[in-house]
């Protein structure tokens, strides 16, 4: 009983938002995420209290994993939203901000919880519903008879960071860059299911941005011992890939008890193991031997002593683009011999080089939906946020294909959702506070929060202390600079 250590009082809270601290935290997330909406957007500097790698961004994928709290309730919404992003890679920083407004706006309104989540869902369906018709106010149709709808569905989404640091040659050339890289991936002349192919971002940190480009085929890296002269243009290479480790580790050979002779060296047993695995791949003709791991050092020696390309640690990532590029079946044991259907075959290698970095180009035998993109830029913050910014504008022109429409920016869409629902609940408001179980008042409270909600998103875009003017016919939304005096406010509208 000395050691009994007594239950710690439990950290989750019947009604959260009756605490104040909790409240004053949500309304301090808010405004932070806030400010980091739309391109002219604070930037924010996050790093532990005891030091550590700084984080500069305003991308809520990288800026809400860097922000820890205490408190479980706003860790539950953290997390919901970091769920959000990675599901629809977009619009992170609009589901936080919509969310967090709404949890407010329904603390100040003093509506039951029962009823807000009864009028919230109800409105969201009407939302739905209504971003689902033809007659959409707010979305327009994507016409991809014209590559230039595609660029700039791909700027707006890469102009909304301010860290990019992109100036507006730049701007256009990663947009168009991103349309080019997504088309590459659609497969052509595919007859049965198409499926599509995949997009490798490779990052350069020191080179201009207008150096950046995309390249059909896959590009991977090679050791800097890796001379120049080795690889010319060499054609119809056949393709073996390993998956497993060929170090010659002991672990690497299985599970189980190994058992050994008295006086017998096991390392010269497996360096002869890798040669014999070395000798088949040179009798069956290949030219190009990738492990996703570590290769021996004596396995090396031979391969490349009899004119096999040789290319370690590829990394699991680049391990199903080079499969699919090359038609090749990744091998995971080295005990059995090499099937023949594992191997692969692509058209041609030749090398590139960007500044210092030096690469191998394989072109695919036929036709093959798979593409590498170089990413370059003056640091490491902006490249950083580049990538992540051209991974969701590359997830975004995907979505397109299933639906090809855009939702207006500059906060319309949210302005013209307001006045929509505001006006189709006044004209229905007594068959559906009837059905929800609720009084008109309670269904008109509802609605209004709901509103008011998607309005302070809209007016989350502006960060100079401008006004936010709508048409009342349209519900667009416009933001007017700080300096139009009040008197003249009618006459620049």
């Amino acid at each position: 009983m000395s050691r009994l250590v007594k239950k710690s009082p439990s950290v989750c809270l019947d009604l959260p938002l009756n605490n104040c601290d909790i409240s004053n935290k949500l309304h301090l997330m808010m405004e932070l995420l806030r400010s980091c909406y739309g391109p002219t957007a604070r930037l924010k500097q996050v790093h532990n209290n005891i030091g550590g790698h700084v984080v500069t961004t305003s991308v809520s994928s990288v800026l809400l994993p860097a922000i820890s709290s205490s408190q479980p309730f706003i860790n539950m919404i953290k997390t919901s939203i970091l769920n959000h992003v990675s599901r629809f890679s977009d619009c992170g920083l609009f589901a936080a901000i919509f969310c967090l407004s709404l949890i407010e706006q329904s603390k100040q309104s003093g509506l039951g919880g029962n009823v807000a989540i009864c009028v919230n869902k109800h409105i969201l369906a009407v939302c739905t519903s209504y971003l689902q018709r033809d007659d959409c106010g707010c979305k327009v149709k994507l016409d991809f008879c014209s590559s230039q709808n595609l660029i700039t569905l791909a700027r707006s989404i890469i102009s909304s960071k301010p860290a990019c640091v992109l100036a507006e040659p730049e701007m256009l050339h990663i947009s168009t860059m991103m349309v080019r890289a997504f088309l590459l991936t659609v497969p052509c002349d595919i007859p049965g299911t198409v499926s599509l192919g995949r997009v490798v971002t490779v990052t350069i940190e020191g080179l201009p941005v207008l150096e950046s480009a995309v390249f059909p085929g896959l590009l991977i890296d090679l050791p800097e011992d890796f001379g120049l002269n080795k690889v010319h243009n060499i054609n119809t290479l056949h393709v073996v890939l390993f998956s497993t480790s060929l170090a010659g580790d002991l672990p690497e050979l299985g599970d189980g008890i190994i058992e050994t002779y008295p006086g017998l060296d096991t390392e010269s047993q497996i360096v002869d193991q890798l040669l014999e695995i070395g000798k088949q791949v040179i009798k069956d003709g290949v030219r190009l031997f990738v492990c996703q791991k570590v290769i021996h050092p004596v396995l090396q020696q031979y391969l490349r002593g009899h004119g096999v390309i040789v290319v370690e640690r590829l990394g699991i990532t680049l391990m199903e683009p080079l499969a699919q590029l090359a038609g090749a079946q990744p091998v995971a044991t080295l005990h059995n011999r090499i099937p023949p259907t594992t191997y692969g075959k692509v058209r041609d290698a030749s090398l590139r080089q960007f500044g210092f970095k030096k690469m191998l180009h394989l072109h695919p035998l036929g036709e093959s939906a798979v593409c590498t993109m170089i990413l370059c830029h003056r640091n490491e913050t902006m490249l950083n946020e580049l990538k992540v910014m051209c991974q969701k504008t590359e997830h975004l022109l995907r979505l397109t294909l299933k639906e090809p429409h855009a939702l207006l920016g500059g906060g319309c869409t949210e302005t013209h959702l307001s006045a929509y629902v505001r006006h189709k609940s006044k004209n229905e408001v007594s068959e559906t506070a009837s059905a929800l179980g609720c009084s008109q008042t309670e269904f008109l409270l509802g609605v209004e929060m709901f509103c008011r909600s998607l309005e302070c998103v809209a007016r989350s875009l502006e960060h100079d202390g401008g006004t936010s003017a709508i048409d009342l016919i349209h519900a667009h939304h416009w933001t007017l600079s700080a300096d139009v005096l009040k008197e003249h406010l009618e006459d620049v509208i």
